[in-house]
């Protein structure tokens, strides 16, 4: 049993630095070329209007606020300043999504983003949104790689296409720092000794971040408390979580596999939905000792094992807020698919540790 499973953690291991280091490697000159063109844009952005300043930075060799959605497809998070005279509402109504509404007794004058405030004193989510597209849509015309970048069509979100190949999201945000959500309040659960009280303290302080975005749990609901409602977004918080052991290497592998043999008709799969199912290994196995290298094959196998459940019961629930289902609006049949190919996959890996090498 030893024996099996240091070769399946020799296999690993192997994989990882053959081709998980490849992916990341291309993954990275690709950002580097895609921010070059984003960057381009958003400047032209600032020129018509100030309030929209580019946060995309370079911190050593990783651009902040740069999320990889797949290798080919990327979302950049343009952070805006000044939410100061608003309070944050989550109260449950809206799964995923939160409201800005005007504190009582501020004027609307008083706010830098006045005329995107609606009667009944939202910040519009939406109304931001379409300004800032038809900025980029004005910069995209202006800037030095127009031969290259255009907009993408038939969305409100605001998207470039890169040289035919690459597909980004720049997506207006705010961040929340020294707050936690109330939709979120049911985190870290008593009963489980991960992550700690100092870590969970760390990751409060973090904060989350507002989207203006469309968000997929109000698709096909369209009154207008929703269309000018934020979607909550964890990404600082859930890398804080991930740092120690061996669980990187472990979302890097498993990212791997996804973009290898579950890139899937009706997109049922995204690396976000790795991340998540991680995030609850983890609290399945508190001890740091279970993130040993030695226990990557055990912690891959755990995960896999979890997606073709969660993929079965067409459910998978965002890692801090569970009433919010990660699968929602996704066709069944993709579901179904993706956990028949995810089965073939776990079973390849538990039977035959060295059929990593083809996979």
């Amino acid at each position: 049993m030893i024996a099996t499973q240091a070769k399946l953690v020799y296999q690993l291991n192997k994989y990882y630095s053959e081709r998980c280091q490849t992916r990341k490697a291309a993954i990275a000159k690709t950002i580097r070329e895609v921010c070059k063109v984003v960057s381009d844009v958003l400047k032209e952005v600032e020129v018509q209007e100030p309030r929209f300043i580019s946060s995309l930075s370079e911190i050593e060799a990783r651009f902040e606020g740069m999320e990889v959605i797949a290798p080919n497809e990327f979302e950049v998070v343009l952070y805006l300043n000044q939410m100061g005279v608003f309070n944050f509402v989550d109260d449950g109504s809206l799964p995923g999504c939160a409201v800005l509404k005007l504190s009582d007794g501020r004027k609307r004058s008083m706010s830098l983003w006045v005329e995107f405030i609606t009667a009944s004193g939202y910040l519009s989510a939406r109304k931001i949104r379409s300004r800032f597209q038809t900025l980029v849509a004005q910069a995209v015309d202006k800037c030095s790689y127009r031969d290259v970048v255009k907009m993408v069509a038939d969305t409100s979100e605001v998207k470039l296409r890169i040289r035919e190949r690459y597909v980004v999201q720049i997506t207006p945000a705010f961040k929340c720092t020294g707050i936690w959500p109330r939709s979120a309040a049911q985190w870290p659960m008593p009963h489980i000794p991960w992550p700690g009280p100092n870590r969970v303290a760390e990751v409060k302080a973090e904060g989350f971040n507002l989207l203006s975005k469309e968000c997929y749990s109000l698709t096909g609901k369209q009154s207008s408390a929703e269309s000018d409602a934020w979607v909550l977004q964890f990404s600082e918080a859930e890398n804080r979580l991930l740092m120690a052991g061996c669980r990187k290497r472990c979302l890097s592998v498993l990212k791997t596999l996804r973009d290898r043999h579950l890139e899937l008709p009706g997109q049922p799969l995204q690396s976000y939905h790795m991340k998540t199912l991680l995030l609850y290994e983890c609290e399945k196995h508190p001890r740091e000792t279970d993130w040993d290298e030695s226990c990557l094959g055990d912690r891959i196998n755990g995960i896999l094992l979890q997606l073709i459940s969660c993929l079965q019961c067409r459910r998978c629930p965002h890692y801090f807020l569970p009433n919010l289902d990660l699968f929602q609006g996704k066709p069944h049949s993709a579901l179904e698919a993706a956990a028949k190919q995810t089965w073939r996959l776990a079973r390849e890996i538990l039977t035959n540790a060295k059929s990593l090498d083809k996979l």
